[in-house]
């Protein structure tokens, strides 16, 4: 998988006086990420998304699976922030996927 430029970035900002506790919920999902690069999802440094988005099928599988955890919120193990986090995450992934094709777009 052609990895993209990694960009520093900082969650922090001393500059904004947030209203919906968005500081501490980036920090939350920061760290939620980094949990799914140690859980069974991540065999032998490789996740299976990364297979899925090298067989094409990155966009629709992470637009399915925001689907999936949004439908599931409140349902599944009643209002389960783990859900709302998988949405964003897959969100996340898939933004990635599309700077990716962007960057071989623009290389064509």
């Amino acid at each position: 998988m052609k990895k993209l430029e990694q960009k520093e970035t900082i969650l922090k900002s001393e500059n904004v006086n947030y209203k919906y506790n968005e500081g501490n919920t980036l920090a939350e999902l920061r760290e939620y990420i980094d949990s799914t690069y140690d859980e069974h999802y991540s065999e032998n440094k490789f996740q299976a998304t990364e297979f899925i988005i090298d067989g094409g099928h990155g966009e629709g599988f992470c637009i399915g699976n925001i689907m999936k955890y949004a439908q599931r919120y409140g349902k599944k193990d009643g209002k389960n922030r783990r859900d709302l986090l998988k949405v964003i995450h897959y969100g996340i992934i898939a933004l990635y996927i599309n700077e990716m094709e962007e960057s071989e777009n623009e290389t064509k």
